[in-house]
């Protein structure tokens, strides 16, 4: 199946699930997670009128950031030619502006520099040494870093995010920060197969995010639900659901992390 048409059932996805609970499709903003996939296939996403792209490690994602910019140098084919794709890279750019880079993985103390400098969004930041880090690195000719806050809301021992109780004090010292911006929660559940129980999760979520708000922390993003789960999330308040497999399929081989 090409890209386009996975992206078109993608967000077909996202229409019905936000009709189905009275919300309008335009609050909610598809990620597409492009790690471990090659720069071509940003590019086919790009054509197809797709913006944010999601990676979960810092060089591969910078890696791939220089290749797409160089392929939207390259002169395409045009979208006829090209199993009739919507739009050509040059127009997409044009009309659009450049992709927006989102990293999305576990954060190394290490790579918190080149992730502040390249960067446009951070959805796993778990400890306030790693916003400190970044804001002190976000070069100041570019915007603010936008930032959310991982919790970990299956309590699993084995996932980075921070617990709960945490989330308040932690959102309080980033928004101090004078080179991030804090925008919200982001967390990845224990998978389960169960509806309901998707959306126990990530209705602790939002209940945590609408505690933040009467608290006096007013936050606007909700980063939750992938390609399993994403009616779960959009029904329980997400604003950005991180599609990978739904978008560009099966993931190649496992690449070594950096």
């Amino acid at each position: 199946m090409l890209i386009q048409e996975r992206l078109r059932e993608v967000y077909e996805r996202v229409r019905r699930a936000a009709q189905a609970c009275d919300r309008s499709p335009a609050e909610i903003s598809v990620l597409a997670v492009s790690k471990t996939f090659p720069p071509q296939a940003v590019t086919d996403a790009m054509q197809c009128g797709q913006r944010a792209f999601g990676e979960n490690y810092a060089r591969e994602g910078i890696d791939k950031m220089q290749a797409v910019a160089g392929l939207l140098a390259i002169p395409h084919a045009s979208a006829a030619n090209r199993g009739g794709v919507a739009v050509s890279p040059e127009d997409w750019k044009r009309l659009h502006g450049p992709p927006e880079w989102h990293f999305i993985g576990p954060i190394q103390s290490n790579k918190t520099r080149a992730i502040a400098e390249h960067f446009d969004w951070v959805h796993s930041v778990d400890r306030w040494q790693i916003a400190q880090r970044l804001s002190e690195q976000r070069p100041p000719d570019l915007v603010a870093l936008q930032v959310c806050i991982q919790v970990n809301i299956s309590g699993e021992q084995t996932k980075s995010g921070v617990d709960p109780p945490a989330v308040g004090d932690l959102a309080r010292r980033i928004l101090e920060l004078p080179r991030v911006q804090l925008r919200g929660l982001m967390a990845i559940p224990e998978p389960s197969s169960d509806p309901q129980q998707q959306r126990l999760r990530f209705r602790a979520l939002r209940e945590l995010k609408d505690a933040l708000a009467g608290a006096g922390v007013a936050l606007d993003t909700l980063s939750m639900g992938m390609s399993d789960d994403l009616e779960a999330a959009v029904a329980e308040g997400a604003t950005i659901v991180r599609i990978g497999r739904a978008i560009f399929g099966e993931r190649p081989a496992k690449q070594p992390r950096s």
